[in-house]
């Protein structure tokens, strides 16, 4: 059982001592848990954000477990900003070993009604940021030292209807996740991807209250029945990044409860309360300061 005041990470304690690893959209969501398993098994995280106060809340609540983290506001569209904050973090901690690059975000509307401001916006966010982020890492230290990027993606396979702009940045980051661990591979460098499915994090208390219903009944398509933990969808960054995935590098790691495999004509046969609380497929909680989106609190009500 995970304490009150500790992550109750799966990995070995000290795993990340003395590493210097980048979170960007580390202020909530996966990102915020992810930076928090990675302080845990001993690693200085930065945080990059667009809101300093969102950082320093996760950066506080780190310190608090007795972790080391620090942050940078950035909008990690802009290059030269990019480019700037990357070279206070080296000058700062002297190299960067990991990148986490989770920054993202989308709006849902149908192909017909997005704008080429809107286009635009999501791809830059979700995939020229990313590119961004994980160029400069890689020219101002991992070129010298090695290092490993894990991009974060999304459940893209076989379309996304009513966020087409996401998912094709998201096809576009797989893509670069590939060509990325080519070209980098002789300096040391592995490049992978971790592709969330429905995972029940804070980002989802970003749509509108109307989704809610629709965001509820979503784990009926998965197969195991349920939505994913930020913790489940952390620790699979982790590995990622961990020295025990050195052989492991232009793949894209789905953690989605193989909801892309429903296929019409199959019957679906989901995982009842029952079955999810076998070991194979419950739900891990490591996060210790998880909470529980407000779609799914009882106040909300079930539509």
């Amino acid at each position: 059982m995970t304490s009150a005041s500790t992550y109750g990470s799966v990995f070995a304690p000290g795993l990340f001592a003395g590493q210097v690893v980048v979170v960007t959209g580390g202020g909530s969501g996966i990102g915020r848990c992810t930076a928090h398993e990675l302080a845990a098994l001993g690693a200085h995280t930065v945080l990059i954000g667009r809101k300093p106060e969102k950082l320093q809340a996760v950066k506080d609540e780190i310190e608090a477990d007795g972790g080391k983290a620090s942050w940078h506001a950035c909008d990690i569209r802009q290059e030269e900003a990019v480019k700037a904050v990357v070279a206070e973090v080296v000058a700062a901690h002297g190299r960067i070993d990991g990148l986490v690059n989770n920054a993202g975000g989308q709006y849902m509307t149908p192909l017909e009604a997005i704008s080429a401001k809107g286009w635009e916006a999501v791809i830059n966010t979700n995939l020229t940021g990313g590119f961004l982020m994980a160029r400069e890492c890689f020219l101002q230290s991992m070129n010298k030292n090695g290092g490993a990027i894990v991009n974060i993606v999304a459940d893209m396979w076989g379309s996304m209807p009513g966020m087409g702009h996401s998912g094709a940045a998201r096809a576009g980051m797989v893509n670069f996740t590939e060509t990325a661990a080519i070209e980098w591979a002789g300096r040391g460098v592995r490049v992978n991807a971790v592709a969330p499915g429905y995972i029940a994090s804070s980002g989802m208390d970003k749509y509108p209250a109307e989704m809610g219903p629709m965001l509820r009944e979503m784990s009926k398509t998965v197969p195991l029945g349920r939505f994913g933990t930020e913790a489940e969808a952390a620790a699979s960054i982790v590995f990622l990044l961990s020295p025990a995935a050195a052989f492991i590098s232009g793949s894209t790691l789905r953690v989605d409860g193989a909801r892309p495999q429903v296929r019409m004509g199959w019957p679906m046969r989901v995982a009842d309360a029952k079955a999810q609380e076998r070991a194979a497929i419950k739900p891990f909680n490591g996060f210790h300061r998880a909470t529980t989106p407000k779609l799914f609190t009882p106040s909300e009500g079930q539509s």
